[in-house]
């Protein structure tokens, strides 16, 4: 077990309740570990000429090792003037046109698409020490395709759509309650219950980075980049 902190840094015992915690806080940090068991291998030179036979590999056996909830990641997108925004969310698939995800069009990150419509996902496995970025264009599928996003999926994830008004002002828990029980009772109602705004996008990759991570820290870092609509691969210095 960890000396206290007060332990390590008898001047903190005089420090400010601020300083303290600040201290405290760094400390903790600094305790903290990452990659603690035996990390997978990961030879650039056997990998294959595209990212996504690679990431569908990578899922399954951050899958298989544990990690929980490995197909959700991070979507960081950019309003007009360029301010960014991030927030984690679900990947819906990912095929040969690109990696899929879903959301209100009038919600933060569907008003930012609309105004700019390009974005980055993240990865992160920790069991297996792996994280992927990719980044490029998005579209928006149409009506049809959108609809069959949502109902493919749960009753809850239709009930949550039904709700709306993401990313707007709540007025009070109250007022969520009420709007969460109509739409669970309508979507065990009607389970193929129209939700207009409910949009599928389509992220096509532009580049798309493979991090597989190292203890002694020659982490491997290998990079997809279309070039002429074609795949290119390098390796970056960690």
């Amino acid at each position: 077990m960890a000396p206290h902190p007060e332990a390590e840094h008898p001047a903190h015992r005089h420090a400010p309740d601020g300083d303290a915690a600040a201290h405290a806080f760094h400390d903790l940090l600094r305790g903290l570990r990452v990659w603690e068991g035996e990390l997978p291998p990961f030879d650039p030179a056997q990998a294959p000429a595209a990212p996504l036979p690679l990431y569908r590999q990578w899922l399954r056996e951050a899958a298989e090792a544990g990690v929980p909830e490995p197909h959700t990641m991070t979507l960081a997108t950019a309003d007009a003037a360029g301010d960014p925004s991030v927030r984690t969310l679900m990947l819906h698939d990912a095929d040969e046109r690109g990696w899929h995800f879903a959301s209100h069009r009038g919600s933060r990150k569907g008003r930012e698409l609309a105004a700019r419509p390009r974005a980055a996902l993240g990865f992160y496995w920790p069991a297996v020490g792996r994280q992927i970025r990719i980044r490029g264009t998005v579209t928006a599928a149409g009506p049809e395709e959108s609809a069959a996003d949502l109902h493919r999926r749960s009753t809850g994830a239709l009930a949550a759509a039904l709700v709306g008004h993401q990313s707007e002002v709540l007025g009070s828990a109250d007022e969520l309650d009420r709007a969460s029980v109509a739409a669970w009772e309508k979507a065990r109602r009607e389970p193929d219950a129209p939700v207009p705004s409910w949009t599928l996008y389509v992220l096509h990759a532009e580049e798309a980075e493979f991090f597989q991570g190292d203890a002694q820290r020659r982490h491997v870092r290998l990079n997809y980049r279309r070039v002429a609509g074609r795949w290119e691969r390098e390796l970056l210095w960690p």
